[in-house]
């Protein structure tokens, strides 16, 4: 049976966990995937007492929801790459908090932002910056079996599977892995979206469902609030691939609808749309 969750900006913002729980249990979700962006709101979640860990698990298994990954974006406005010194200490202060919290949590993925640097510009030197500290923060996480899973990204540094695939060779651990967008996959016109996905299937934790308008000698290409079935993602073509590959992880519908009004309406029609497709991928769905 396919496991489907929901990312968390798809629902509304200012309601408890505990509603938030409700919410994707009543969308017929099995998890939530949380976000801990770059605002100061959801970085002071890598700050949360000891009660208030406590209070979120209760919900949790009150619920029968879990929090399956986390989405940790902070990474945009403190990079790794960074030539600023203490961006690239915060950087490193970010990724340890969120694997102590995913450790309290039981938590079982981060999903790392595959940025170099985001604000500035890119070099060697910051490739180089990402690739020493991702090493150090995959043996920090490893102490606490949470994995790192690298997303395909909206940028050049990280847009394919075979270019996290060039750093796997250099930091040897089963605690390293990828998370590919499908939709960040599709838009850049030099991937094979179906090759990336068959090279890199050993390292695959979890998939994104997002579909994306393309980057073109015209446009930058569009990477988020795409209606799904209107963008570049063959979604049926790319599952089917999953589905002969084994793929069993599961798939996080990825919407930002937060501030939507009719937030409901336009997560059903998703997941009504992606069920579809996963259907005839062969994938049970429930």
């Amino acid at each position: 049976m396919a496991q489907i969750g929901i990312y968390e900006k798809a629902l509304p913002k200012d309601i408890s966990w505990k509603e938030r729980f409700s919410l994707v249990k009543e969308l017929g979700f099995e998890f939530i995937e949380m976000s801990i962006d770059e605002t100061d709101e959801r970085l002071a979640r890598l700050d949360w007492t000891e009660k208030e860990i406590a209070e979120l698990r209760e919900d949790m298994f009150r619920t029968g929801i879990r929090i399956n990954s986390i989405c940790l974006s902070g990474h945009r406005r403190f990079p790794f790459g960074s030539v600023d010194l203490e961006k690239k200490k915060m950087a490193k202060e970010i990724m340890w908090k969120a694997i102590q919290l995913a450790h309290r949590l039981s938590i079982k993925v981060i999903q790392v932002a595959g940025y170099d640097v985001y604000y500035e510009e890119k070099s060697m030197n910051s490739r180089e910056n990402f690739i020493e500290e991702m090493k150090a923060s995959v043996k920090e996480a490893s102490k606490y079996g949470v994995i790192l899973s690298v997303e395909i990204m909206d940028d050049p540094f990280m847009n394919s599977i075979s270019k996290f695939l060039e750093i796997k060779k250099q930091i040897h651990s089963p605690y390293l892995q990828v998370y590919p967008d499908l939709g960040n996959l599709s838009a850049w016109p030099e991937n094979d979206p179906a090759r990336e996905l068959e090279k890199g299937i050993d390292c695959i934790t979890s998939i994104h469902l997002k579909d994306t308008y393309p980057v073109t000698e015209e446009s930058t290409g569009q990477f988020r609030d795409v209606p799904f079935g209107k963008g570049c993602v063959d979604f049926l073509g790319l599952l089917r691939t999953l589905k002969r590959l084994d793929y069993d992880g599961t798939f996080l519908i990825e919407m930002w609808s937060e501030k939507s009004q009719d937030f409901q309406t336009e997560i059903q029609q998703a997941k009504s749309y992606l069920s579809s497709k996963l259907k005839e991928a062969g994938y049970d769905i429930a």
